[in-house]
């Protein structure tokens, strides 16, 4: 189950993050960016857990 909640909050975050880049403000694409950087280690650790069988 962890799994599935990690790949969600990732895509969500990337989404946001990817939406925030898209600003005039430098510190709202700086934002975006990092968002973006979290939401595909989060799908990344949802890949994990589904390959260890959600044990970690």
């Amino acid at each position: 189950m962890g799994e599935l909640i990690d790949k969600i909050k990732g895509n969500v975050n990337e989404a946001i993050g990817k939406a925030k880049q898209h600003s005039d403000n430098p510190d709202t694409k700086a934002e975006g960016a990092a968002q973006e950087l979290k939401g595909k280690a989060q799908q990344t650790a949802g890949k994990i857990k589904g390959a260890l069988g959600d044990d970690i």
